[in-house]
Order: structure tokens, then C-alpha cells, then sequence
């Protein structure tokens, strides 16, 4: 959650441009009535320093010294205070000096003296450049927010002048100088519309240090948005959303270029939790606000699904399938059937990986994610002035308990005899499990965490087996859909799935117990 500056504060949005469009973004008709002065060029070279083993990086603190020109300046910035929507804010000191040589007297003036004073006596030596070519237009929007739009064309490189450990840089910042930061998530939009644009979530320092350390990416899992306990309702929100949108973005990437199923698997977890999110919000907000982001949130899961629901069919449904058969007596009558139903399945699966990564790298998802960070920045100051006052106003837990408690009596009126359930029940009571967990996810740090955590833990294993019985039927399901709904295949993967429900039925009453046993932490003061 970004928060007013305390200290010196650069705010920006960072966006990906494709190399081609990087010139014709200067004559964007969008940019003509913003101008308030002439654009500049520069050359910038930009060396960052640490200690060998990186100790500034650990701390989140990156140190900088600039050429422009015939200028010099020596820059420390602290970590982020936020970064979802291809917003960061992050603590910036700055000073002129008179030539290529850091100036360690300014390290004192930085809440990260000790950090910088332990790295200089460690030594600090040039890890890596970014050589680029800036050009800055100046702009100024209709409410007096002042902002800067850089574009910069160049790259990043290791000081050891290898050419082979070099990464090319296109991209553009909208730097906020002054005013609400929702104008540059507008033009940001607009600019979209026309031009080939990505959200960048890695700072130029961040793709430098992995240039000196390459390791490989991991997918984004949920986190607990920071939440301070005297939070609005609708600071709250802006929060979560954050949040979401975070998991949604670190994983957009690696759903792009890489084919580990766990990718797809955690953006739709992002998306699911900011659907559900914005379901609680629009009790709050106007539906016109609301409402179309959640259209085009249901347009992203139903890209992703299909390639969610297929990657476990392949990777997991059919392997234990398979091994299911093999212990029956029906293996070689079954065989040809399965073989035919996991070739169909793996095509399947790579069309419904292409078309969610035709959707994740769309003009159309990045418009929605500015769309949603915006309705997060317009939540983040004091909610009234945005004319929703009434809940949003309000203290976020006195928000949250009514929901909470609604939410866990909904649960707990479905959850007789769940193990011998109609099918009907036990998935209405997944549904009722999952909006439960997500809501107490979003609210629980607004509360002590020893009172959170058994119930936390009581939930999530619920939700868990009750999902089990889920991919189940979706794997008969998917069998049905591959092999035709007469087929002996379809027949066989609804006798697997109706098994291996009946064998985890004392699971799911265990589950259960442990559930209704667990004390509702919202309760009390």
C-alpha cells in the first residue's frame, strides 16, 4: 500500500515498450494538450555500486552515481513502499557532485546510514551500468498534477565489459512531481490503447543484479496486504487490492515464457482473490466504478481456467488415473481409451495456454490493470473525498466483523454430513469455504496473529479437501469433454472421481471438526 511521503519520495509507473514504438510515443496526439515545455534528450550513465556479496541489494538499497552530461549526481534510494499497477514509490536522496567518485559524507543524511556506512568499510565497487538515451517531456494535467514522462532506449551491463551480459532497456517512466497519481494511470490507459505497452515490475536496479546473479524466476504466491489496525475500510481495500494485483503482475511474466504449470496457477489464484475483493467492494463503491472491472476480471479467469483445469488433467488427473487402472482388472481394456483421451488432452492444453497468454500479453489486461490500481489510488487518501463516504469511512474492522461472521455462518449451515453430501451441497459449500478464506485472508491482519492462526489453518485444510473433491469432478468432467459423454473412458474417470471421494470421506469429516472447533478471531475487542 503506497502511503504519504515521510521522507524524499520518487513515484512512478514503469512501463515496458516495445523498441519500435519508443519513437512514436513522442508525437502521441494524447501528449500534445499536456506539454507545459519543450522535450529534452540526455544521455545518462548510471553505475551502481555495492559490496561483492551485495549487501546494499539485501537491505533494498540501491546507490547510484549519474552523468548527464557534464553533471554528476549521486543517488540512494530506499526500498519500496508499494509496487502493484506498475506504481513504485520509493524513498530518493539526491545530491550533485563534482565528478566520478561517490561522496561518502552524504551517506549520514539517509535513514539508511548504517546499511551504507557498513557496506563502504566492506568496500564498495561498480557492479553494473545502465547506458541509456532519456527523453523527458515535461507535462501538466487539467487538476494541476505535474508529472514527467521519460522515455528511455538503451541497456543494462555488467562492468566487467563481457558483451554477452548485456540486457537491452525500452521502457518508459511517468514520474509524479506533484498532485494525484490516478492522471498517470489515465494517460497510461490512453497511451495503451495505441501503443505496445507491459507493466514492468523489476527496477533498472533489480535487472542489474540479476545480470550479476541470474537465478531462476519463481511464481508470485498470495501475501497478506499490510494493514494497519486503525485502517479505513476503504485504505483497506486500496490495500488488498494492492495485493492481488502484485501476484497478478509477478506472474504475468513467467506465464508468458515459461511452460511450469505453477505460473497459470498462481495468476489465477491473484485473480480469483481480487474478483473476490471487488465483490466486497462493491458493496461500498458505485456500481459504475465496480462494475466493469469486474467484466473484465470474468473475461481474464475464463482465459486462464481452461489452461488451469488442463494442466492438472495432464500433469496430474491421468498419471493417477493411470496408476488406478493398473491395480484393477480393466488395464489393457482401458489402455488404447486413456492413451487416445491424454493426447487429445495435451493438444487441448497447449491451445488453452496459447489463448491465456494471447489474453496476459493483450492491451487489454494491461488496461485492466491500470484500471483496477487507479480505483486503488482513488482509495488510498481519505475516502470521503472521493464522495463514498459511509462504509468506506468507517474503521476496517468494524468493516470486516459483520462480513466475517455472515461469511462463517453461511459455511457452517452447509457443512452437515459433508462426506455423504449430494454433490450440490458439497460444492455450494466449497464456494461458501472459499469466499470464507479469502475474506479472512484480506481482513485477518487487521488482528493479533496468535488469534488469527488456528482458525486461518482450520479453513485452509477445509478448502483444501472440500477442493479436492472438486478437481474430481472436473476431471470426470474434462474426460467427458475429450472422450464423448457415452465413452468408456468418461465412464471409468466418473467412477475413479466417485472413489476417490469416498475413500477421503473421513478426511473431509475431519477437516470439518477441525473447522467448527476453531474460535471465529474476529470475536471479542
Amino acid at each position: 500500500m503506497l502511503r504519504p511521503p515521510a521522507v524524499p519520495t520518487e513515484t512512478e509507473l514503469k512501463l515496458r515498450i516495445a523498441p519500435e514504438a519508443a519513437a512514436a510515443l513522442v508525437r502521441h496526439p494524447a501528449l500534445k494538450p499536456l506539454k507545459r515545455a519543450r522535450s529534452r534528450a540526455a544521455h545518462l550513465t548510471s553505475t551502481y555500486y555495492d559490496t561483492a556479496d551485495g549487501r546494499l541489494a539485501a537491505a533494498g538499497v540501491a546507490l547510484r552515481l549519474r552523468r548527464d552530461g557534464r553533471h554528476w549526481v549521486q543517488t540512494v534510494k530506499g526500498p519500496a513502499n508499494g509496487e502493484a499497477g506498475g506504481l513504485t514509490a520509493r524513498p530518493e536522496f539526491e545530491w550533485p557532485v563534482s565528478g566520478p567518485r561517490l561522496d561518502p559524507l552524504r551517506f549520514a543524511t539517509t535513514p539508511y546510514r548504517r546499511a551504507l556506512g557498513k557496506a563502504e568499510r566492506h568496500g564498495l565497487v561498480p557492479r553494473f551500468t545502465t547506458d541509456i538515451t532519456r527523453t523527458t517531456i515535461p507535462l501538466a494535467f487539467p487538476d494541476s498534477t505535474m508529472a514527467k514522462l521519460c522515455i528511455d532506449v538503451g541497456e543494462v551491463r555488467t562492468d566487467d565489459g563481457d558483451p554477452a551480459v548485456r540486457l537491452p532497456m525500452h521502457e518508459i517512466e511517468l514520474e509524479l512531481e506533484a498532485g494525484d497519481a490516478r492522471r498517470l494511470y489515465e494517460l497510461a490507459q490512453v497511451l495503451a490503447g495505441d501503443v505496445p505497452l507491459a507493466i514492468e515490475p523489476a527496477s533498472k536496479a533489480e535487472r542489474g543484479y540479476a545480470l550479476r546473479q541470474p537465478r531462476d524466476a519463481e511464481p508470485a504466491r498470495a501475501a497478506d496486504a499490510d494493514l494497519p489496525g486503525k485502517s479505513s475500510a476503504g485504505a483497506a481495500f486500496a490495500a488488498i487490492m494492492h495485493s492481488c494485483l502484485a501476484q497478478i503482475e509477478r506472474n504475468a511474466q513467467g506465464l508468458l515464457t515459461s511452460e511450469d504449470p505453477e505460473w497459470v496457477h498462481q495468476m489465477r489464484i491473484g485473480v480469483r482473490r481480487l474478483r473476490a475483493c471487488l465483490s466486497l467492494a462493491r458493496k461500498a463503491l458505485p456500481t459504475e466504478r465496480v462494475e466493469p472491472l469486474r467484466v473484465e476480471l470474468r473475461w481474464l479467469a475464463q482465459a486462464l481456467g481452461p489452461a488451469r483445469d488442463l494442466d492438472v488433467f495432464v500433469t496430474g488427473t491421468i498419471p493417477e488415473f493411470r496408476e488406478a487402472v493398473k491395480r484393477g482388472s480393466g488395464s489393457a481394456r482401458l489402455a488404447p481409451a486413456i492413451a487416445k483421451v491424454a493426447a487429445r488432452a495435451a493438444a487441448r492444453r497447449r491451445d488453452a495456454r496459447a489463448h491465456a497468454r494471447g489474453a496476459v500479453g493483450s492491451p487489454r489486461f494491461l488496461r485492466l490493470v491500470l484500471a483496477i490500481a487507479a480505483l486503488a489510488a482513488s482509495l488510498e487518501t481519505d475516502a470521503t473525498l472521493e464522495g463514498y463516504g459511509g462504509k468506506l469511512a468507517e474503521p476496517a474492522r468494524d468493516f470486516a466483523r459483520p462480513l466475517l461472521k455472515r461469511r462463517h455462518h453461511a459455511l457452517v449451515a452447509l457443512g452437515s454430513d459433508l462426506a455423504h453430501a449430494a454433490p450440490e451441497q458439497r460444492h455450494a459449500a466449497r464456494l461458501a469455504a472459499k469466499k470464507l478464506r479469502y475474506a479472512t485472508e484480506f481482513y485477518a491482519p487487521l488482528f493479533p496473529r496468535k488469534r488469527t492462526r488456528a482458525y486461518r489453518k482450520a479453513l485452509a485444510a477445509l478448502q483444501e479437501e472440500l477442493g479436492g473433491w472438486n478437481d474430481a469432478a472436473v476431471a470426470a468432467r474434462v474426460a467427458a469433454e475429450l472422450a464423448g459423454p457415452q465413452s468408456p473412458a468418461a465412464a471409468a474417470f466418473d467412477g475413479w472421481a466417485a472413489a476417490r471421494g469416498a475413500i477421503r470421506g473421513d478426511v473431509l469429516t475431519d477437516a470439518w471438526t477441525r473447522f467448527t472447533k476453531a474460535r471465529p478471531f474476529w470475536s471479542g475487542g
